[in-house]
């Protein structure tokens, strides 16, 4: 079976959606809802007020932009922090103290991991990944990988009606099972 290139990174996209529920959930021991809806747009950006992104390549390339609203970031820093056993009052009190940013790095840095390892698994395929970069910003910066050729896909979730969002770039590919010759 060939799956055309918006199918593959549509299925990227929803490996995306599950593995994030599912390492945050049990990162922050609180839900993570995602939208029902993937959506198509025409380029990626790393957006107020705190962003992480993360370049991959190997088997397949791309990459992946972590965008969250200050409530999110520290509702996320905050469930990950006391779910790994520290008091709350020797937590971060702001978004701009750097333990927030650390600690949203390190968890872009283990949904990473669980992303490339799920579509070695389903697909195969390889890939590597560097360091995740995060960061507060206050207006917009659109980012682009070195191909002309690219599809771009939003992915929105929720953590206690706090809203964040993933968007990914990922070369214009298409995975075809080679079982299917």
């Amino acid at each position: 079976m060939e799956i055309s290139a918006n199918q593959s990174i549509d299925s990227i996209a929803k490996i995306f959606l599950k593995t994030t529920q599912s390492t945050l959930k049990t990162s922050t021991g609180k839900e993570i809802n995602y939208a029902n809806t993937i959506q198509k747009i025409t380029r990626v950006s790393m957006m107020p007020d705190l962003t992480c992104f993360v370049q991959f390549g190997g088997d397949y390339m791309g990459l992946v932009i972590f965008n969250f609203s200050d409530e999110a970031a520290f509702e996320i820093y905050r469930q990950y922090m006391i779910n790994m056993g520290m008091p709350e009052d020797e937590l971060a009190t702001s978004i701009s103290d750097p333990e927030v940013t650390d600690t949203i790095g390190e968890i872009t840095n283990q949904l990473m991991g669980q992303m490339i390892k799920s579509v070695e698994e389903k697909y195969d395929l390889n890939a590597y990944y560097g360091q995740p970069k995060a960061l507060t910003i206050s207006s917009a910066i659109s980012l682009s990988i070195n191909d002309t050729y690219t599809e771009n896909r939003r992915l929105s979730f929720k953590i206690n009606n706090y809203i964040f969002r993933i968007e990914i770039a990922m070369e214009d590919t298409e995975f075809i099972n080679v079982a299917d010759f």
